[in-house]
């Protein structure tokens, strides 16, 4: 016992008591602990099970994006909202919903200044017929669902969902567009 006249002490079997050792406290105090840790583990899972911690970033993604995501210089419009990406072996596909589509194409260069969002000369369509969805490979997040149509750069390729009413207009009132950069 000791000299502040608490008792720390085990009773045994006999009567007897046995001081409690270090070992058994720190348990205590560990499963104390484990609680509220537990708690926001679970609360923050989505944060903390990301790849690079990025909420963005699929699972399997090789390498981190920046927080400026876009083709050159044109970054992804500023409305883009439900990003996702996946990045492997160099390559990297972005998926986001945007009402700022035509400008993304004009000022990623991928659609001539002045030229309709349907130019053939631009794109063409993706083989996805209306009420079809299609998810690339690795990449996380809602599908892009048809009917859709594909713009190919040198080193990149859209595709953007299309209105199933209008054949002449993106799907409103945002469009998912699959953004893929491919390494040379």
């Amino acid at each position: 016992m000791g000299g502040s006249g608490r008792v720390d002490a085990q009773t045994e079997a006999d009567g007897r008591t046995r001081p409690r050792g270090p070992l058994s406290r720190l348990g205590i105090a560990a499963l104390v602990l484990a609680i509220p840790v537990g708690g926001l583990v679970w609360l923050f899972q989505d944060e903390l099970f990301h790849p690079f911690g990025d909420a963005r970033a699929c699972e399997g993604s090789d390498a981190p994006l920046s927080s400026v995501i876009g083709i050159g210089n044109a970054p992804i419009p500023e409305d883009a909202s439900d990003v996702h990406y996946f990045t492997e072996d160099g390559t990297a596909r972005i998926s986001f919903l945007s009402s700022r589509i035509p400008e993304f194409l004009h000022r990623s260069g991928l659609l001539a200044e002045g030229a309709p969002p349907f130019d053939k000369q631009s794109g063409g369509m993706y083989g996805l017929g209306d009420g079809e969805s299609d998810h690339p490979a690795g990449l996380c997040g809602p599908a892009l669902r048809g009917p859709a149509w594909a713009y190919d750069g040198s080193f990149v390729n859209v595709l953007v969902e299309r209105s199933d009413i209008d054949p002449d207009a993106f799907r409103g009132p945002a469009a998912r567009a699959v953004v893929t950069y491919r390494t040379p």
